[in-house]
């Protein structure tokens, strides 16, 4: 578009410079016109003929005269000049239009270019403010996928943890079922046994004179004799048996024994794992004492 505005201006400008070489040629050539009207034969002759009376007519004066059309020239020459003003006034008319046009372009041209200016701007700032919402939820995201990875190290550590833990209490389970059947048993072991344990029992209270008494804890039992000293039958013998542990053990005596004869005698019932050894052989031990 400006490419062709400045070739209408060229162009305008050329005609102006076309014109004002017409108006100054039009210009030296009317002098020459009005000249040329103003000299007539005739005035020239008369005035000959006035000055010089006696000469005689020439030659030349016998000639018609000839119009040449200079008013007619000089009409039609204003005529033009009177176009060509009006059409230099139009021009000039439709220069100064477009030329404010072209001001109105360009301002609006400018004012597009600030608005898209302005719009570019705005656009940056929110691709600034979108570039580091993206850079946050990007370090967000990596904040997020380290959490995820150590909760699930931390989960495969609990599931590692979970399965022994598993493991043990299967293996305690396992240990305690075997227990308790053991202890279960043992238990039908001892019921079984205890049908013959106290008639058993009653048998050797009866023929030991023999009574049984606490000693005064959970894990002790007093075992008293009679009929041990020939010389007085009232007399009585007592030891303390300690069941805490699994073999036997015989802590107070009276009167006092022999302790390597008591300890005889609790192996013997250690290995045997019967009572009646220890209190057969307890009795043994306390009537030898009386006697000596």
């Amino acid at each position: 578009m400006e490419i062709e505005d400045a070739e209408e201006r060229a162009r305008h400008s050329s005609l102006l410079i076309e014109h004002t070489r017409h108006r100054s040629t039009t210009r030296s050539i009317a002098p020459v016109l009005e000249m040329s009207t103003a000299f007539e034969p005739s005035r020239s002759t008369g005035l000959g003929r006035q000055s010089m009376a006696p000469v005689a007519l020439s030659g030349a004066d016998s000639l018609p005269s000839v119009k040449f059309g200079f008013d007619e020239l000089r009409d039609r020459m204003a005529k033009f000049s009177a176009k060509f003003d009006a059409f230099i006034e139009q021009g000039r008319k439709r220069v100064l239009e477009e030329r404010n046009q072209f001001r109105m372009n360009i301002a609006e041209l400018q004012e597009d270019q600030r608005m898209k200016k302005k719009e570019i701007e705005i656009v940056q700032l929110k691709t600034s403010t979108h570039q580091q919402t993206v850079e946050k939820e990007e370090a967000e995201t990596r904040e997020m996928e380290a959490a995820i990875a150590s909760l699930a190290s931390q989960r495969d550590d609990h599931a590692t943890t979970r399965d022994k833990l598993k493991k043990q209490i299967e293996q305690t389970q396992a240990e305690i079922e075997s227990r308790l059947a053991a202890q279960r048993a043992f238990a039908a072991r001892q019921e079984a046994q205890s049908r013959f344990n106290v008639p058993e029992l009653d048998f050797w209270i009866t023929n030991l004179c023999l009574r049984i008494e606490g000693a005064g804890q959970d894990d002790r039992l007093k075992f008293v004799y009679s009929h041990i000293d020939e010389k007085n039958w009232e007399r009585e013998a007592w030891f303390e048996l300690v069941t805490s542990s699994r073999d036997y053990d015989v802590k107070h005596c009276r009167p006092k024994l022999d302790r390597d004869a008591v300890e005889k005698v609790l192996e013997r019932v250690n290995e045997s794992r019967e009572l009646v050894v220890l209190l057969k052989g307890m009795r043994e031990l306390f009537v030898e004492a009386m006697r000596s």
